[in-house]
């Protein structure tokens, strides 16, 4: 929806960055444990032939059964927690505000590691035509958001959301105006993308 968008822009703004798909990535590497857990699973065909996890070959199993994405996310989610809250930790003391970009903040269960949440939307049919345009299926790419909590949701929870169904000019706009607003604000606390 411009989740990553608006965390690259806040880095350019010098906002240190903590990304949990980039610790998700982390957590399912060659000789991982979860990796390890994962080809207990689903045995060694869910693996490339360099050992790395076939990332797509497990997507379908999990986007089209709730259950093993519940699974999944068992093994997956303590860990990026666990990374998130020590760089967290490391991190506040040197910089007022940190940018944790969680995806899946509510659905994870994390809204304690934050102060504040922004939640970046867009229509439903941008949403399709950007996971599309990274080669998902039209299906594929509705099960992915049917996988996730609703964005009215997810706004509604939110301290700040920023419309995305506009020029890329108007979104960084709004950051600009929230950012502005946040740091005349701020005490000392971490805040989501």
């Amino acid at each position: 929806m411009g989740k990553t968008t608006v965390s690259n822009y806040l880095a350019q703004k010098h906002l240190p960055i903590l990304d949990a798909d980039l610790y998700a990535r982390d957590a399912v590497q060659p000789g991982s444990s979860v990796l390890e857990k994962i080809v207990d699973r689903y045995t060694s065909k869910i693996l490339h032939s360099d050992g790395t996890l076939d990332r797509v070959q497990l997507g379908e199993i999990i986007f089209n059964q709730p259950s093993e994405r519940a699974w999944l996310d068992q093994q997956i989610h303590p860990y990026v927690r666990q990374i998130l809250t020590q760089e967290r930790d490391r991190l506040i003391q040197k910089f007022e505000t940190i940018v944790l970009v969680i995806p899946l903040l509510f659905e994870a269960q994390m809204t304690d590691l934050v102060t504040e949440i922004w939640v970046v939307f867009s229509p439903l049919d941008q949403q399709i035509k950007r996971l599309t345009q990274r080669g998902l299926t039209t299906a594929q790419a509705q099960a992915r958001i049917d996988s996730q909590l609703a964005i009215a949701q997810k706004s509604h929870q939110a301290d700040v959301t920023l419309d995305n169904s506009s020029t890329l000019d108007n979104l960084l706009k709004q950051v600009d105006s929230a950012l502005a607003l946040n740091l005349e604000t701020i005490a000392p606390p971490p805040f989501s993308t």
